[in-house]
């Protein structure tokens, strides 16, 4: 398999696909509208809610925790996610830069 030449990108672009490629499954979108329904969440309450094996998402927590978007704190035998906040403003900012570039109406398709 052929490398993805990240380094030919700046850091922007690629915090940018890192953001998209984690954002980029169904599960964790359900996942993150959950928690921020709750304002917190339990691992099991997700099983429950989803109907997913705890395997699948212990998994996609794990993705969304490496690139920040949650942090989780330990409480007995559980560990309650939360949304990281800062994270969460940078996502909404960049995105909104992203989506914010002119496009131009010039029906070259």
């Amino acid at each position: 398999m052929g490398t993805s030449k990240t380094e030919i990108f700046n850091n922007k672009q690629n915090r940018l696909a890192t953001l998209f490629k984690a954002l980029g499954h169904p599960a964790r979108i359900a996942i993150l509208q959950y928690i921020i329904k709750q304002n917190a969440c339990i691992c099991n309450d997700l099983v429950n809610e989803l109907g997913l094996a705890q395997a699948t998402i212990s998994q996609h927590l794990k993705e969304l925790k490496n690139v920040g978007i949650i942090k989780g704190n330990i409480e007995g035998t559980s560990v309650c996610y939360c949304i990281n906040e800062t994270i969460w403003s940078e996502i909404q900012g960049e995105l909104g830069i992203f989506f914010s570039e002119n496009i131009s109406s010039n029906n070259c398709c």
